[in-house]
């Protein structure tokens, strides 16, 4: 626990395979008090590998549903399993695990509601670029979250970040069941916490790019970068009152503790889960 609040760190995973052990062994015991690792149907050894470091709970997707559809499963388990503050990691070792406490301390104060490892923020050797990211990809991100911070009148350094710390009752005031499965989803749920009125705060991190971390390809990120621009001008079609976009329908049932709306990912998959627990097998 961090200042009397539970932490657990939730892992969003797909052919994490080489990755995972790594990650989890730099991830700051002290601290954190579960972590919880949801495979997307992966095509390696990511829910063996997972299973063999005892993690507080593994939950498998039966098919490849997305990112933003993993996701929703990691919060929902986390939120279930009491935690106040919920770290969401990338299992590839791109982001340093070492700011967790750090992240979850600065959500624990009360102060904010969501916290993001920025890696644009840093400079030098911690700098993006330093670390391997694309050139072009530095170029879209800085150009995006110009954009966005235009239109949504916020003023992050970025919104891309796949290195998140949520607080509970952030999470649950915000409709992300509404969001997309894909990769956009992330950037839903940032326009939504701006919409909500939920404080973000940032910390720098560096980064790093190796043939193992994911990496969408170039045509993944053009539609990415395609659904961040549908979703910013949805949001301020919102805000002039113009439109009703779904992930901004505050009134509907896509919250977390709604009782309409999306169907429940957890309940869902837990059926998967303690099946193959119970045989004893490796998916």
């Amino acid at each position: 626990m961090i200042q009397g609040k539970k932490v657990i760190v939730v892992l969003p995973a797909y052919n994490a395979g080489k990755t995972l052990e790594r990650t989890v062994a730099a991830i700051p015991r002290e601290g954190v008090d579960d972590i919880i690792l949801v495979d997307d149907a992966s095509r390696d050894e990511t829910v063996r590998v997972a299973r063999s470091l005892g993690l507080g709970e593994v939950l498998v997707h039966p098919r490849n549903s997305g990112y933003g559809a993993n996701q929703k499963t990691c919060y929902r388990a986390a939120l279930g399993r009491g935690a106040d503050i919920v770290v969401m990691l990338h299992p590839d070792y791109q982001y340093d695990p070492r700011l967790i406490p750090a992240m979850a301390g600065m959500v624990a104060s009360g102060i904010y509601g969501i916290v993001l490892a920025s890696r644009i923020l840093g400079s030098g050797s911690t700098g993006a670029l330093a670390g391997g990211m694309p050139w072009w990809k530095y170029v879209a991100n800085r150009a995006l979250t110009a954009f966005q911070n235009l239109l949504t009148g916020a003023k992050l350094s970025e919104y891309h970040t796949g290195y998140r710390a949520y607080s509970a009752a952030a999470l649950r005031k915000i409709p992300f069941l509404a969001n997309s499965d894909d990769f956009v989803f992330d950037n839903q749920l940032l326009v939504q916490a701006v919409a909500a009125g939920v404080p973000i705060g940032e910390v720098s991190c560096p980064t790093r790019y190796e043939p193992e971390s994911s990496s969408i390809s170039f045509a993944r990120s053009v539609r990415y970068g395609l659904g961040v621009l549908a979703t910013t001008f949805a949001f301020r079609a919102w805000r002039w009152g113009l439109a009703r976009p779904r992930f901004l329908a505050f009134s509907a049932g896509d919250f977390v503790a709604g009782g309409g709306g999306a169907e429940d990912p957890v309940a869902r998959e837990q059926v998967v889960h303690e099946r193959d627990r119970a045989r004893g097998e490796d998916l």
